[in-house]
């Protein structure tokens, strides 16, 4: 039986590129690394790198459970003796996702979560904006802004051309750099193009 700490939600979070999936990695090695008992899951909609695989664009990974539901994200996660469970790509989840994780926090577990906290067209991205408002931790990364270099806060959409539907929510488009491009406020042009 591991002795858990005090529990915890930690949140990374941030526009693609970031290095949110990286950071949530590290800090899995770190609790593997203490001896803690961690889960690490993923959602099964994200399948770029193979179903269950949470791996960060640098070529970083780890195996995870790839689940569909909130309800089957709490159920593994309260199998076993867990001290840790991380979740990545918290934005796949919904707004369901706040209460589970505050539930599996009361009950003890440290969670860390990471994801997208803002769309393709620069807008609060649920449910990372309400989970980061309750978390005792939150690290919010930016990514290298593609046209000139500087800090990236947002992620935009390439022309429909290019890549996808750009009507087709950012939840339901799983694309990388062959999708969308980080940009600075200065370069970002989603929400001039939403009117």
């Amino acid at each position: 039986m591991h002795t858990r700490t005090d529990p915890r939600l930690q949140v990374v979070t941030g526009p693609m590129f970031a290095g949110k999936s990286e950071e949530l990695l590290r800090r899995v090695r770190r609790a593997q690394i203490a001896g803690l008992a961690v889960e690490v899951i993923s959602h099964a909609l994200d399948d770029r790198r193979g179903a269950g695989q949470v791996s960060s664009h640098s070529g970083l990974s780890v195996p995870s459970r790839a689940v569909s539901t909130v309800e089957e994200l709490s159920s593994y996660a309260r199998e076993g003796d867990l001290d840790l469970v991380a979740i990545d790509e918290a934005q796949f989840f919904g707004a369901d996702l706040v209460p589970a994780v505050d539930a599996l926090v009361a009950d003890g577990l440290t969670v860390v979560v990471a994801g997208l906290c803002v769309t393709f067209d620069g807008r609060p991205f649920e449910p990372l904006p309400s989970l980061m408002a309750i978390a005792e931790d939150v690290v919010k990364l930016t990514a290298v802004c593609t046209v000139c270099g500087a800090d990236a806060a947002f992620h935009q959409r390439l022309a429909p051309d290019d890549a996808g539907d750009p009507n087709v929510p950012t939840r339901e488009q799983v694309g990388g750099i062959e999708s969308y491009q980080a940009r600075c406020r200065r370069h970002f042009t989603g929400r001039r193009a939403r009117g």
